[in-house]
């Protein structure tokens, strides 16, 4: 494993010389190191290039970790990962992305991950990317994620993208069964002329099934944003959608929340809001010693904290 991917390993997966559970760390499209656990089997894809991860019924309180990390340019690195996670287990799955270039050619990973949670099973899914690097190639991070929730599981995303990636195309799909719950907290900052779209659709199938997605953003420089979502309620169920961002400089940011009703008893709510930083925040900050520059700082760390 090459010292820049331990590196970038650091920010996106908290990585200390070592990980605590399951893993399988991959490099410029290629594993570099896996361990499996008793509980937990990561295996090769035999017809594309990705892993399956099995985790036996009734697992709790362990941790897999699938991170990825492109580093330099001229790679655009592609992985397919299914994660079936069995009946009434409770694990955490970290896998974060970095890509880094110091020359002119684009550097990109996109990981495809489907989840299969069985009756009962639990899921918190913490995803964390970055760019680095000071070459003018396009640093892009895609990820596309599809759920599948049985009965009773619940399935937690805390995702957050935190600087230096020039575009990324985020899209989320998911289906939920009977009392299946989704929660998603996702936080984005883009700066420059950096892009960011995200894309969240989620179809409520079973009655009491429930959905609440929140994101949070920073559009700073010339960058753009958009928040698309669409929550579709088709039986008895609730679902709330949200949209905080925050401009500076002359960001732009597009919502466009959408809910969809098809059962008398689909309560759907969203929400979105969209400004600057209120002039009373930065100037008590400021009174406390910090500059505008700093007081602006806090303020968007709070934010998306």
């Amino acid at each position: 494993m090459k010292y820049l991917t331990s590196e970038l390993l650091k920010v996106i997966a908290d990585y200390q010389g070592k990980f605590n559970g399951a893993y399988s760390i991959r490099e410029d499209g290629e594993c570099v190191a896996r361990q499996t656990s008793e509980n937990i089997d990561i295996v090769s894809k035999t017809d594309k290039p990705g892993l399956e991860v099995h985790v036996k019924p009734g697992t709790k309180d362990e941790y897999v970790y699938v991170p990825a990390c492109v580093t330099h340019g001229n790679v655009d690195d592609l992985v397919y990962n299914d994660f079936y996670i069995g009946e009434g287990a409770d694990v955490t799955i970290i896998a974060g992305c970095g890509v880094h270039s110091d020359d002119e050619d684009e550097a990109r990973h996109n990981g495809i991950h489907r989840f299969f949670l069985g009756k009962g099973a639990r899921v918190l899914y913490k995803e964390k990317h970055i760019g680095t690097g000071k070459g003018q190639g396009l640093k892009r991070i895609d990820p596309v994620t599809d759920a599948f929730l049985e009965e009773d599981a619940t399935l937690e995303m805390d995702t957050i993208q935190i600087s230096g990636v020039d575009a990324t195309t985020r899209v989320t799909k998911a289906e939920l069964k009977a009392r299946a719950k989704l929660l998603v907290r996702e936080r984005i900052l883009t700066e420059g002329e950096q892009t960011a779209k995200t894309d969240f659709v989620v179809d409520m199938i079973g009655e009491d099934a429930s959905a609440d997605i929140v994101s949070r953003s920073v559009a700073r420089g010339h960058s753009f944003q958009s928040f698309d979502s669409t929550i579709r309620g088709l039986t008895r169920c609730s679902g709330h959608s949200e949209c905080d961002a925050i401009l500076a400089d002359e960001g732009r940011v597009l919502a466009s929340p959408a809910l969809e009703a098809a059962h008398i008893d689909a309560a759907l709510i969203h929400e979105a809001a969209i400004g600057k930083i209120a002039g009373e925040q930065l100037l008590k900050l400021q009174s406390l010693g910090l500059t505008a520059e700093e007081a602006e700082e806090k303020i968007i760390a709070g934010f998306l904290k």
